[in-house]
């Protein structure tokens, strides 16, 4: 399979490395309105380089493409792409309105490709480890969790784009909080029905630079997620409360159970956690292509796109939002 990378951000490298090392997949090309940052992507790689997607799909060098763009490009990308019978990676958010996720699955399934949702943190070792401890029930089952994030939005510190809303679709809360809800749903087990939430937009940000969640799953499950700019404190954990212990998460840490007084480890963390899981989530992508169902479903990607919708309403009126009043939100 024939791979396209459209964006040269920050993550493009781990998605031209884990390309470099699956069997039955090359990099044959890199697109970027950036032609040096394509160039640079790609040095020792002698794959094309483009400026313009529409060229690249033109050239019938591909089979598929990893659409890595600013948020709202998303979805006329992704279009192009299925018209032209090439499958579908897209990093997250799937797009930035309820209504794009559905044209954009839709156009997928006309065109007869496939279609997956690049969400990382289902492909984490230290998320899958506790993804396992949870399936086997020795702790029972799942009743809160919480989910801290720290992250820097002061102007300057990343791309212009991400302080647009209309390019960006938001501020931290659709790019750095759609982590959260996605990993948070997921081991949580269940789709959220209420969600109540509040913003702060500092640092003359045009777009939130903080913001929390707190979500009633329908299963039962509470979450509470935070996530906070610029802090002294760097953060990246979950604390997921089950019936009999606690599952600790936190990338640099690792993964721990705690049972009576008792912790445990069940995953070191390692320096090539986050390449592995990018390979890992191509391998499942390559695997959709070739029939299999995605790891993340489509519904499940479109319902955080659907949350992020319904955080901001609520941050809005102060008050909370039902899931059936989030899907008019799109």
């Amino acid at each position: 399979m024939r791979i396209g990378l459209i964006g040269a951000g920050a993550v493009a490298s781990f998605h031209i490395t884990a390309a470099s090392v699956l069997d039955g997949i090359e990099l044959t090309a890199v697109c970027d309105i950036d032609e040096q940052a394509a160039r640079r992507a790609t040095v020792g790689t002698g794959v094309a380089v483009f400026t313009d997607h529409r060229r690249m799909l033109q050239a019938g060098l591909v089979d598929a493409v990893i659409v890595n763009t600013p948020h709202s490009l998303h979805l006329p990308i992704a279009e192009d792409a299925a018209a032209a019978s090439v499958h579908v990676l897209v990093e997250k958010p799937m797009a930035t309105s309820v209504a794009d996720c559905d044209r954009l699955i839709a156009a997928c399934r006309a065109s007869g490709v496939a279609l997956t949702v690049g969400h990382i943190q289902h492909f984490l070792p230290e998320k899958r480890a506790a993804a396992r401890v949870i399936a086997s029930g020795e702790l029972g089952r799942v009743r809160m969790i919480r989910d801290n994030r720290s992250t820097d939005y002061r102007p300057g510190t990343r791309s212009a784009w991400f302080f647009s809303p209309e390019i960006a679709g938001g501020g931290a809360l659709i790019n750095i909080g759609g982590h959260c809800l996605d990993r948070s749903l997921w081991l949580g087990g269940g789709r959220a029905v209420e969600m109540l939430a509040d913003t702060a937009s500092r640092f003359g940000s045009p777009v939130e630079t903080d913001g929390s969640m707190q979500l009633l799953l329908d299963n039962g499950v509470g979450v509470t997620i935070s996530v906070i700019s610029d802090p002294a404190t760097r953060s990246d954990s979950m604390t997921i409360v089950c019936e009999r212990g606690v599952i600790e998460v936190d990338p640099r840490r690792g993964t721990t159970v705690h049972v009576d007084g008792r912790t445990r480890t069940v995953h070191e963390s390692g320096p090539d956690d986050i390449q592995d899981a990018f390979t890992a989530q191509l391998a499942d992508f390559a695997a959709v292509v070739g029939g299999a169902a995605p790891t993340v479903p489509l519904a499940h990607a479109r319902h955080v796109v659907e949350l992020v919708l319904a955080a901001y309403r609520s941050a809005e009126t102060g008050t909370a939002v039902s899931f059936a009043a989030a899907e008019a939100l799109a």
